[in-house]
């Protein structure tokens, strides 16, 4: 196995055993990138120079016997959303030419201090108000979206080109190409990972969280974005030598989130929900509150908080935007403060309802997105009973209520359909939840075979 193909937890625990160096770690990483990123465009800038620096700090630390964190000496991808000083933060538009960001988010300070080494900055969907990430290609077949808008940092850490990435989730953005390209998603709740730093969507619905390969690398990476979450007991199963997930109640939802769903999809996570019970847990029947509003609530929400923040620019310099994405921010103008609150009161609503049925399981199982990576530049899904959605709309449909709610929310691949693409389950918990949601999906993962492989 080369270096570049190791999981976080085991190239960390490598370079903790002192049988890893940061430097090969690294090196490894960018010669992986070198052989993948023509035919992926994953990244937007490689920072070797400044990776090879931080491989070499975090190598000399080792030696000294300091005590290392969870990523220490690994080689990290950071969306192009994310501030690093003294390195653009392009956000996937002509908007930000000649930007260079003065100052790190909060995020890079911490991995940073962390000892990971930064590698590149991967693509975004423009300022991520999209679901496709176009300028990326997706890991298992070229001809088909990488999804978004963390489609870059996803691709990246699929095809072995970072030991893990960071993205933002507004509506989906970390879980919807996570599951399109096999790998893990991590949504935290609202709040427990800091956005300063960060260039935002929606100031109401956005996250940062982890893409990996594996559950495990998820929880270790959320233990350096957020110091004082502990990787160890968050979440910890009941002692006692039982199955490891005996207590556990599942949620099973009986409307929303399998309604037009892609059959290879729905059988695929009905049988992973099928797993989770074979390992302990309990199925129980739910009903998904307020379905019928998440999607005029979460665009209330996004649209005009988007447009806002783009207002000066939208003004002045409208040209500079991608079609797709002037058109949604103009649209966002016409929003009124009425609106905006009306959507405010309905989140406040479905937030409380999500609470309630919490109160009768432990997280919820469902598709991730109804329907695997489509071909690019399709803009439509086609339904057996004769509808059609958008793309952007099919992806965000099952993703946008977590965010709504602030609740956690994790997309671990399931199986792959016909086509042989990946398939994304997504257990969604209660705020706070987040180490729940951890521990099952390191249940399912350690009863079933592949996680962590690389895409050749």
């Amino acid at each position: 196995m080369q270096p570049f193909e190791m999981t976080l937890a085991s190239a960390a625990e490598a370079v903790r055993e002192r049988r890893l160096s940061p430097v090969e770690l690294v090196d490894s990483v960018l010669d992986r990138i070198g052989e993948v990123e023509p035919d992926l465009g994953a990244y937007a800038a490689v920072t070797a120079d400044r990776a090879h620096l931080a491989a070499r700090r975090a190598e000399q630390q080792a030696a000294q016997g300091r005590p290392l964190g969870p990523v220490h000496g690994t080689a990290v991808a950071l969306k192009d959303l994310i501030d690093v000083a003294g390195l653009p933060t392009g956000a996937g538009s002509r908007v930000r030419a000649g930007h260079t960001a003065a100052a790190d988010s909060a995020v890079a300070e911490r991995l940073a201090a962390a000892g990971a080494a930064l590698v590149g900055k991967a693509h975004t969907h423009e300022f991520a108000y999209g679901l496709t990430t176009p300028q990326t290609r997706n890991a298992w077949d070229r001809d088909r979206v990488a999804g978004g808008s963390s489609g870059g940092s996803a691709v990246a850490v699929a095809s072995g080109a970072a030991t893990f990435a960071l993205g933002t989730d507004t509506g989906g953005s970390i879980r919807v190409p996570a599951a399109l390209n096999g790998v893990v998603g991590l949504k935290p709740t609202f709040g427990l990972v800091p956005l300063r730093g960060v260039t935002p969507l929606s100031w109401s619905l956005d996250h940062a969280g982890p893409i990996t390969r594996t559950v495990g690398d998820a929880a270790l990476a959320l233990s350096a974005l957020a110091p004082g979450w502990d990787a160890d007991t968050a979440g910890a199963p009941a002692s006692g030598g039982g199955p490891p997930l005996e207590g556990l109640r599942v949620g099973v939802p009986r409307n929303y989130f399998f309604d037009r769903v892609d059959p290879d999809v729905e059988a695929a996570v009905r049988q992973a929900t099928d797993r989770l019970v074979e390992l302990g847990a309990r199925p129980v029947g739910v009903e998904i509150p307020m379905g019928r509003y998440v999607q005029a609530a979460h665009w209330g929400l996004m649209v005009p908080e988007a447009s806002a923040y783009h207002g000066p620019t939208l003004r002045t310099a409208p040209e500079l935007y991608g079609a797709d994405v002037r058109a949604l921010l103009e649209a966002g103008t016409a929003v009124t403060a009425a609106d905006h609150l009306r959507a405010q009161r309905a989140r406040t609503m479905m937030a409380r309802a999500w609470a309630r049925l919490f109160g009768g399981v432990d997280l919820v199982a469902a598709p991730t997105v109804p329907v695997t990576a489509v071909r690019a530049g399709q803009e439509e899904v086609s339904w057996s009973d004769g509808a059609s959605e958008g793309v952007a709309d099919a992806y965000v449909r099952l993703c946008a209520p977590a965010n709504l709610t602030g609740g956690p929310a994790l997309t671990l691949p399931v199986g792959r359909d016909r086509h042989g693409l990946p398939i994304g389950m997504q257990l969604i918990g209660a705020p706070g939840g987040d180490g729940v949601l951890l521990r099952a999906g390191e249940a399912y993962e350690r009863a079933e075979p592949g996680f962590g492989a690389v895409v050749p």
